[in-house]
């Protein structure tokens, strides 16, 4: 059937619609891999009674924002979501989406201009994760919408000394190096892309032995890289680190991120913002003149943000419940930053309202705050909010409350620490209405 596309939602697809009937008009369809404003031929795959899905056939009438991808496996891998747009458009379509989640769920319009922070748009990435399957062997990805894996020899988001391990992983499993037990590999590259630190993912049978022969392999065959260390995972298709627990490990266990005014020891396990362009670009935003007697800093990870603000507060408190993370966290405080292990809402609870602080920054996984952790700040009341969210439909959601609670958009910044794919990164600065 032909299909107009009438725009591009989140999740990266775009939204056509049905024939209507008497009844009204017809059921939203959703289709990968096309751009606002193109009639396209396309197939249905499954029809719900809400909505419907479809694949793309041949585009009929192009937008002109379409371009070639660049990747080869693209629309193959489900990594990237955009390729086929211009990066310029890309932005405009998740300016977009971020608005109308921002309308349609929090009733908000903007009463500030959005600021859009763009990134070099190919080879960003200081972290990237993928299968191993060792019979025959294959390193890649999830297929697009399925589990089955997609394999990659070259990932053109991630760091060219990334690339680089990915062809030395290829070059061991074509030569039968490559453990049977390997599940899955990560790389994470320092700021300026020369050393290497790698995280294999073994089958919990595991012995330490047969684990640390793994990292000994990798560490002396892929260029670059500083340190090997292997997690046992419970469950075949557990991927959380957070159930992992170490095995073995093999050169050192820590890299250091230099940004201009820090230097981060960054552990395997511990998370670290993705995008090597951009985190001095989001430092900025987060801290942007603030200052004052206290902070309070949840979701710390490894205390990117908790130390800057160190200068620029007397006292900070960050919060971290990651055990990975938090050794970092202490490790890189300066000393008038208290490091706290605890969940926000754990955290939260037991401070309950007697906390007063000038700024409280928020930096949640694609969950959201949630209704817990949004109650307890409202009670908190601190003058200024700072909250950097990586899924605007659960920022629109918190949003709800902070706004009804009395306070109001400051700053509203974008910032695309994921070119060619759906993922939207913002920055939304609050304060309390006078």
């Amino acid at each position: 059937m032909e299909l107009n596309i009438e725009k591009v939602v989140y999740g990266g697809d775009g939204l056509a619609r049905l024939p209507g009937d008497e009844h009204g008009r017809g059921k939203a369809v959703f289709v990968p891999f096309v751009l606002a404003g193109e009639r396209i031929d396309a197939s249905l795959t499954e029809e719900k009674p809400g909505f419907a899905r479809a694949t793309l056939g041949q585009v009929i009438e192009r937008s002109l924002y379409r371009t070639e991808p660049l990747c080869p496996y693209f629309t193959r891998c489900g990594g990237c979501h955009y390729q086929h747009s211009t990066y310029e458009h890309q932005l405009e379509i998740k300016s977009s989406i971020l608005k109308e989640n921002l309308r349609r769920i929090a009733k908000l319009e903007l009463a500030t201009e959005l600021q859009i922070h763009s990134s070099p748009p190919w080879n960003y990435r200081n972290r990237t994760r993928m299968r191993v399957q060792s019979v025959p062997f294959l390193l890649g990805y999830n297929r697009f919408g399925t589990r089955e894996l997609q394999a990659i020899e070259e990932c053109p988001i991630s760091s060219p000394l990334i690339n680089q391990a990915i062809g030395a992983v290829w070059e061991l499993g074509r030569e039968g190096n490559i453990d049977a037990a390997l599940r899955e590999i990560e790389f994470f590259a320092n700021a300026d892309d020369s050393q290497l630190l790698v995280e294999v993912y073994v089958a919990s049978d595991v012995t330490g032995q047969q684990a640390e022969t793994v990292c000994e392999t990798l560490c002396h065959s892929i260029s670059g890289a500083a340190g090997v260390t292997a997690f046992a995972i419970p469950r075949p298709q557990t991927s959380s680190i957070a159930e992992a627990r170490a095995l073995a490990q093999v050169g050192i266990s820590a890299l250091e991120y230099s940004t201009a005014e820090f230097k981060y020891r960054v552990s395997a396990g511990s998370f670290f913002q993705t995008n090597r362009y951009l985190v001095e670009e989001l430092l900025s935003i987060v801290i942007d003149r603030q200052s004052g007697q206290s902070a309070l800093d949840l979701y710390a990870g490894v205390g990117l943000f908790a130390t800057v603000l160190s200068r620029h507060f007397e006292t900070v408190t960050a919060v971290e419940s990651s055990p990975q993370s938090f050794a970092d966290l202490e490790y890189n405080s300066p000393g008038n930053v208290r490091a706290v292990r605890a969940g926000a809402e754990q955290y939260l609870e037991k401070a309950g309202g007697k906390t007063k602080t000038d700024l409280i920054v928020v930096d949640p996984p694609r969950g959201g705050l949630g209704r817990k952790v949004v109650s307890i700040l409202l009670r908190l009341r601190p003058r200024r909010l700072t909250y950097v969210s990586c899924d605007p439909a659960t920022l629109a959601r918190d949003l709800v409350p902070l706004l009804a609670g009395g306070y109001r958009v400051e700053q509203a910044h974008l910032v695309d620490l994921f070119p060619q794919t759906f993922h939207i990164e913002s920055v939304l600065k609050l304060a309390l209405n006078s």
